[in-house]
C-alpha cells in the first residue's frame, strides 16, 4: 500500500490567506495590550493596598509586603507585564515585516505559556491567602481580618480579579499561538 505525496499534503493544514494572518496578529496585539494593562493594574493595585486600623488601642497595619504570597503575586504580575510588553514589540515586528512563520508563533507560544503559568501561580497563591484573610480558618485558629480591614481587602480582591483577566488573555494567546505554530508554510 503506497501513500502518495498528494494524499499526505491534503491531510496537513495549509497556509491560510494573508488576511487571516492579519486578523490573527490584530487579535494577538489587542489581547497582549489587555494582558499588559490588567497585569500592570493588578500590580499597581496590590502595591498600593495599605490600611491601618486601631483595635482595642493597638494599631494594626496591613500591606502586601507582610505576606510572601502577596509579594510573589505582585512580582509575578510585574514580570509578566514586562515580558508581555516585549512580546508585543515582537508581534509588531512580525506584523510590520510580514514574517508569518510557524517558528515565530512557536516562540510566542512558549512565551505565552510561561507568562500564563507565572501569573496563574501568583494569583493562586494570592487567592489562597486572600480567602483565609476574608473567611479565616477556624481549624487553625485564624480569624478573618476583612471585617476590620475592608478597604485593604477590597483592593486585594480587585487586584486578584484583574490578574485573573490577564490569565484569561494569556490562555487565549497560548491557544492562538499553538494553532498558528502548527501550520505548514507553502
Amino acid at each position: 500500500m503506497s501513500i502518495s505525496m498528494e494524499s499526505m499534503e491534503a491531510k496537513l493544514p495549509q497556509n491560510p490567506p494573508r488576511i487571516t494572518h492579519k486578523l490573527v496578529l490584530c487579535a494577538q496585539i489587542c489581547l497582549r495590550i489587555v494582558a499588559i494593562s490588567t497585569a500592570f493594574a493588578a500590580t499597581w493595585t496590590i502595591v498600593n493596598a495599605k490600611e491601618t486600623v486601631v483595635v482595642f488601642g493597638l494599631q494594626f497595619d496591613a500591606r502586601y509586603t507582610y505576606s510572601s504570597a502577596f509579594k510573589f503575586f505582585a512580582f509575578a504580575n510585574a514580570i509578566a507585564c514586562g515580558f508581555t510588553s516585549l512580546s508585543l514589540m515582537f508581534v509588531l515586528l512580525i506584523f510590520r515585516h510580514g514574517r508569518f512563520t510557524p517558528s515565530n508563533f512557536f516562540f510566542l507560544f512558549l512565551h505565552d505559556l510561561l507568562m500564563m503559568s507565572l501569573i496563574l501561580s501568583g494569583v493562586a497563591a494570592g487567592t489562597a491567602i486572600g480567602f483565609v484573610g476574608r473567611y479565616g480558618n477556624s481549624h487553625a485558629g485564624w480569624s478573618e481580618i476583612c471585617d476590620r480591614l475592608k478597604k485593604y481587602c477590597d483592593k486585594v480582591t480587585a487586584s486578584m480579579v484583574l490578574s485573573y483577566l490577564s490569565v484569561i488573555c494569556l490562555v487565549v494567546l497560548t491557544v492562538i499561538s499553538a494553532g498558528k505554530s502548527r501550520q505548514i508554510m507553502v
